[in-house]
């Protein structure tokens, strides 16, 4: 098959599956562009963190101020885009990418505060951590709630497309699965991280501690898009552990705070504060692979 039948072949292909093409529109946000931004948060974040040389603190304004420049102009190019993309106001939506692009930058102090906390939270949470500088390096679960907290203040000014590419970059990297929706308090810590997942509509509280694979999800999405905008997933209050595997599903569902849920816990309703929930008497099976006899006398 020659290279023009090929070609042939995929625009017929693009005349019958119409779904997924976009033409004759406006560009989307650039991924590859989002991810340049969003290391270059991380830089803005954790000044000396995320550079290959080390930044002196006589450099340090010369430094911030590069960054702050690469990271305004390429960020209003992006939201500008997402403008038209949205459909809000396209007549002024380069004036409106400039104002979002300062407004969104000017959070960040109020953002490093908070990952100062969760950042003390992870070491203090952790006797494995030699030191604050390993969890900030190391820890996959730095990267993904700093992240997630910048890409949650991107859409509180409601910018469409690019806090939810920041996030699933995060995720990419860090198998953490944090919608920037979700809205979480201080001093927060995931151990581990690894397949855990919070979402849109999550409200975690302050001082809250997650272990892996922990799932914070809707109840059900059969209803699809006419549950936009409602309040699908559950409230963490303040001081609640949560143990690996934990499921906890529904918008209705509420956690008190001092709580904690165990490993493996699938949970429907709420529990009032200072409760602790767990499986009882799952029995644990110890056998000979010789003899295939059966203790069945131990119980977690």
């Amino acid at each position: 098959m020659t290279v023009t039948q090929l070609t042939e072949q995929m625009i017929a292909s693009y005349a019958r599956v119409g779904g997924i093409n976009r033409l004759d529109e406006t560009n989307l946000p650039s991924k590859s562009a989002i991810t340049q931004i969003t290391e270059n948060l991380l830089r803005l974040l954790f000044p000396g963190f995320f550079t290959e040389n080390p930044i002196h603190s006589y450099e340090i304004k010369m430094e911030t101020a590069n960054l702050m420049d690469a990271v305004k102009g390429r960020l209003e190019d992006e939201i500008y885009k997402s403008r038209l993309y949205s459909k809000k106001d396209q007549k002024n939506a380069r004036t409106d990418a400039n104002r979002i692009a300062i407004e969104f930058l000017s959070r960040l102090p109020d953002v490093r505060e908070l990952l100062q906390t969760d950042t003390e939270a992870a070491f203090n949470g952790d006797p494995a951590a030699l030191s604050k500088e390993e969890v900030i390096v190391a820890y996959p679960f730095v990267e993904a709630i700093a992240v997630q907290r910048v890409a949650h203040e991107l859409y509180k000014l409601d910018v469409a497309l690019i806090p939810r590419i920041m996030t699933e970059w995060a995720h990419t990297r860090t198998g953490i699965d944090i919608h920037p929706g979700a809205k979480i308090g201080s001093h927060f810590f995931i151990d581990h991280g690894t397949g855990t997942v919070i979402g849109e509509t999550c409200e975690i509280g302050n001082r809250v501690k997650m272990y892996h694979n922990v799932s914070l999800v809707a109840r059900s999405l059969a209803a699809g898009q006419a549950l936009k905008g409602v309040k699908r997933h559950p409230t963490i209050e303040d001081n609640v552990t949560i143990y690996a595997g934990a499921t906890i599903i529904g918008g209705e569902t509420v956690v008190g705070a001092d709580s904690t849920i165990g490993a493996n816990v699938f949970l429907m309703q709420s529990v009032p504060p200072n409760s602790l929930v767990i499986y009882e008497e799952v029995n644990v099976k110890i056998m000979s692979k010789k003899e295939k006899s059966v203790r069945t006398d131990f119980q977690i």
